[in-house]
C-alpha cells in the first residue's frame, strides 16, 4: 500500500533534511513546497507570499503520484488547520495511509542559530529570517482537530531523529517491500 508522509513544522527545524532521508528510505517522490514556490517565482507567475498556491500544486502532484502507485513524502510548514486537513483529505481520496511528522527544535537559541545560518539551496528561494519565523502564526497541533502525528524533536543529529521516524513508518516500510 502507498503511503503519504507529510513533514510539518516551523521553518528551520530540519523538515527538508528529514524528508529527503525519508524519501530515500521509502523510494518515494519528494515534494517540497519551497521548491514549488521558488519555481513559481522563477517563472514570473507570482511573487511571495503564495498562501495556497504551492500547496495546491503539491496536492495535485501528490495525488497523481499516489494514483500511479508511488509513495509520497511532503515537506511543508502546514501552519494552520486548513493545510493539515488538506493532507488528510488527499490521503482519504487516494485511499492511502497518512503519516504526519511534526518537527520541532526545543532549544530556541539552537533554532535561531539554524535559521540564521541557512542559505538557499534553490534558485529563487528566499529563506525566512528569524524575525519572519517568529512572526509566523503556527497553530499548535490539536489531535482532535488535526489528527494523529508523530512529534519529533530534531535537536541532535538527523540520524537520531530518523531512528524514531523509521519506527513510526515501520508498518509502511514492510508494506513497500512486499
Amino acid at each position: 500500500m502507498r503511503v503519504l508522509v507529510v513533514f510539518v513544522g516551523r521553518p528551520g527545524t530540519g523538515k527538508t533534511t528529514l524528508a529527503r532521508l525519508t524519501s530515500a528510505v521509502l523510494s518515494a517522490a519528494n515534494l517540497r513546497i519551497d521548491a514549488i514556490e521558488a519555481a513559481i517565482v522563477r517563472s514570473g507567475l507570482a511573487d511571495p507570499p503564495f498562501t495556497p498556491v504551492g500547496y495546491a500544486i503539491a496536492h495535485e502532484v501528490a495525488a497523481a503520484s499516489l494514483k500511479a502507485g508511488v509513495h509520497v513524502v511532503v515537506d511543508a510548514v502546514s501552519a494552520d488547520p486548513a493545510a493539515r486537513a488538506g493532507w488528510a483529505a488527499l490521503a482519504a481520496e487516494a485511499g492511502t495511509e497518512l503519516r504526519i511528522i511534526e518537527v520541532q527544535v526545543t532549544d530556541p537559541e539552537e533554532h535561531r542559530r539554524r535559521v540564521e545560518a541557512r542559505t538557499s539551496d534553490i534558485e529563487g528561494l528566499m529563506v525566512p529570517t528569524w524575525a519572519q519565523v517568529l512572526a509566523l502564526v503556527y497553530e499548535p497541533w490539536d489531535t482532535d482537530r488535526d489528527g494523529q502525528r508523530l512529534l519529533v524533536t530534531n535537536d541532535g543529529q538527523p540520524t537520531e531523529t530518523m531512528a524514531k521516524i523509521r519506527r513510526y513508518l515501520g508498518a509502511s516500510e514492510r508494506r513497500t517491500s512486499s
